[in-house]
């Protein structure tokens, strides 16, 4: 049995994330379409050692207990009763706090690792549980697919690539600041119209995305989280405005931000609008990934 394993970790922008109000338990009843964007950190997982040693190639990431990777390892661990130790090595290229989706990515990853690692000692319900506990983002890492999530997050219904983004590209900008999730959800009392969004959404706009007509899609896409988070940093709203207006055939915030994705018709298109951007606003983290 292998004693090392090397996997690529992605992440994800929400082509649409409606939230339906805050639920009994205090979390969010939403409804959600992720698309996984291939873009990648880097897990080196290995046998030996005494419980769970994390590094990092970023300094500013803690390596115990606060991290998300580490409490996935200590979860799988656990729960199959495994004695041996791992070591895991982080590489990190996916900005924090980005609305990407990339610790919840990292997370996925090692459940899956090790669960492989140490020969498939829990089944893939099992695991997908322990995913649930850590993260409601997690489990959507678990597969390869685009999907429509709905409950907070966890309730994941795979669905096919869709037709209208073949051949497209994402331009993903980061302004170099983060936005606290939580901060996001708890401003959304002021939003009375994104707190409590109109059901259905979702559905819609995958039936639109799998017809192929990117630009009726487009109308459609939504993100509740904008309210608040555009009004406190406009930055983003003028990304947007200037995307749109050089040709993307959408643009929106990820998530709870603080990334603003376009896309492009082409790879080419996109890198043309990459080069527009820097020039506009200045030095910033992008990346041109095809969808």
């Amino acid at each position: 049995m292998s004693r090392t394993i090397e996997r690529n970790s992605s992440c994800k922008v929400n082509l649409l994330l409606n939230i339906l109000g805050r639920r009994p338990d205090g979390f969010h009843e939403l409804e959600t379409i992720m698309q996984p964007v291939g873009l990648h950190d880097t897990l080196r997982f290995e046998r030996g050692g005494s419980g769970v040693t994390l590094t990092c190639n970023n300094p500013s990431l803690p390596t115990d207990s606060g991290n998300l990777v580490h409490r996935a390892a200590t979860a799988i661990l656990s729960a199959a009763g495994i004695q041996d130790g791992v070591r895991i090595h982080l590489e990190k290229r996916i900005p924090l706090a980005a609305g990407l989706g990339g610790d919840s990515g990292n997370a996925a990853t090692t459940l899956l690792s090790l669960n492989e690692l140490f020969g498939n000692v829990l089944t893939m319900e099992r695991v997908n549980t322990i995913a649930m506990s850590l993260g409601s983002d997690i489990p959507f890492f678990l597969q390869s697919k685009p999907a429509v999530a709905t409950g907070r997050g966890e309730k994941i219904q795979s669905l096919e690539p869709f037709a209208a983004l073949r051949g497209t590209a994402l331009l993903l900008i980061h302004p170099g600041f983060g936005i606290s999730t939580a901060w996001a959800y708890r401003q959304l009392l002021r939003f009375p119209a994104a707190l409590n969004g109109e059901p259905g959404r979702a559905r819609k706009l995958a039936a639109l995305l799998a017809q192929g007509d990117l630009a009726a899609a487009a109308a459609s896409f939504y993100n509740s989280l904008e309210a608040p988070a555009l009004e406190k940093y406009p930055l983003l709203a003028l990304y947007q405005e200037f995307l749109r207006k050089h040709g993307a055939a959408a643009a929106l915030m990820s998530g709870s931000g603080s990334t603003t994705f376009a896309i492009a018709r082409s790879h080419d298109e996109a890198a043309k609008l990459e080069e527009r951007v820097k020039s506009k606003f200045g030095p910033c983290w992008t990346a041109v990934v095809p969808v």
